[in-house]
């Protein structure tokens, strides 16, 4: 077995898999993968079981030397992407050999580009997964929670494809346009006005640049939810998508690094397929939001579970 030498890291590029999904009750953040959409593609591309550990690259600016043949797929952020010089296609699947050199450059937009290996990134397993958390030290390639730096060795299996292939157009987003993202409301939305639940959908909102993997911090029009506070004073766990309100009035949507319980009112929950879209936003980008149904967020998840899961 071998694989890449990191020449250079990027920004932060980070070993994830499908997370720490049974470890929650403890404080364990789950992690795994900012943008679910584009991960699966890049495993499903080489025909990899679900989860395999693959590098999420923010911003890109990553520069790998070959040191085996193998396959790789890379999705997400418009990144332009070269093998010794040549480019090669986004949302794709191509082959690699012993002795060239593999970039990723700037991202163009979308901010977190993903790249999968035949079979999946060798690393340690911790609370069994390898997924990264910088801020618990938990996962990555040293199992202690760090980036990707210069020098390190990523290990994979190689395995033949019969060739070159790419995700369908209609499958690829455009991360240049504002995105309107799907809401299902609940938790605490019943005791908001009308007044503050038609404002929430009307008026446009736009990210923060002080969010991160942790969660989207949205600016615009303050909600208020007087008394709530007084109402209930004890934390309640959270999930992937929570959208609270804190005192300021500004919005957090929770995302793969999340804390596992919190105070905060609830308005409800971003459809878990829109988070990834969420994920790919630069600062100040505009959002817009619109309310969907339970049921229907749960056929959609559904058959993306499907497709990549072969779940019945």
């Amino acid at each position: 077995m071998s694989g890449f030498l990191v020449l250079r890291p990027g920004p932060q590029s980070l070993l994830q898999d499908a997370g720490r999904a049974r470890w929650q009750h403890l404080g364990v953040s789950p992690c795994g993968p900012a943008d679910l959409h584009a991960a699966a593609w890049a495993n499903h591309l080489l025909g990899n079981p679900w989860g395999s550990p693959l590098l999420e690259v923010a911003l890109g600016g990553l520069s790998l030397e070959c040191q085996a043949d193998g396959w790789v797929a890379v999705t997400g952020a418009d990144l332009p992407i070269s093998l010794d010089g040549q480019a090669q296609l986004n949302w794709s699947r191509f082959a690699v050999h012993a002795g060239q050199h593999l970039q990723l450059g700037s991202a163009r937009s979308g901010q977190r580009g993903y790249l999968a290996v035949t079979g999946g990134f060798a690393a340690p397993a911790q609370l069994g997964s390898v997924a990264t958390q910088q801020r618990e030290g938990l996962g990555g390639l040293h199992a202690d929670g760090r980036a990707l730096q210069a020098g390190d060795r990523l290990v994979f299996a190689s395995r033949a494809l019969p060739a070159a292939a790419s995700v369908p157009a209609r499958y690829q987003p455009d991360y240049r346009l504002a995105p309107t993202l799907r809401v299902i409301l609940g938790g605490d939305a019943a005791l908001f006005a009308e007044a503050q639940l038609q404002g929430f959908f009307a008026h446009g909102w736009r990210l923060s640049p002080h969010s991160d993997r942790m969660g989207a911090r949205l600016y615009g029009a303050a909600l208020t939810l007087p008394g709530l506070p007084q109402a209930r004073q004890w934390s309640q766990g959270v999930s992937n998508g929570a959208i609270q309100l804190p005192a300021d009035g500004q919005p957090i949507i929770l995302l793969a690094d999340r804390q596992s319980m919190g105070g905060y009112p609830l308005l409800g929950w971003l459809h878990p397929l829109d988070l990834g879209r969420l994920a790919q936003c630069p600062a100040h980008h505009s959002l817009n939001f619109v309310p969907v149904s339970l049921a229907e967020a749960q056929a959609e998840l559904l058959r993306f579970y499907r497709f990549f899961r072969g779940a019945a």
